[in-house]
């Protein structure tokens, strides 16, 4: 797959609000992975993602949260046009 190329994908407002719900878990899970590989402490029910170490979770926690921004700022401009 390339990773540079840019897709257009059309969604419903329903969907596009659940793929961000979906994104919106995913960064979380590997934030709580982050501060659970620094502190040994973690919310009751979490399950740890599988990384090498807290660095690495937080970078893909980061990564979710840049894709969500993008998508979040592609919402706002559609919806004033």
């Amino acid at each position: 797959m390339d990773h540079d190329k840019e897709f257009v994908i059309r969604l419903s407002g329903l969907d596009l609000g659940q793929v961000i719900d979906g994104l919106e878990a995913r960064a979380e899970a590997w934030r709580f992975t982050a501060e659970y590989l620094e502190t040994g402490e973690a919310p009751d029910g979490f399950v740890i993602e599988e990384c090498e170490d807290a660095e690495e979770a937080r970078r893909i926690a980061e990564h979710y949260q840049r894709i969500l921004a993008s998508i979040i700022q592609q919402q706002a401009e559609q919806r004033d046009r």
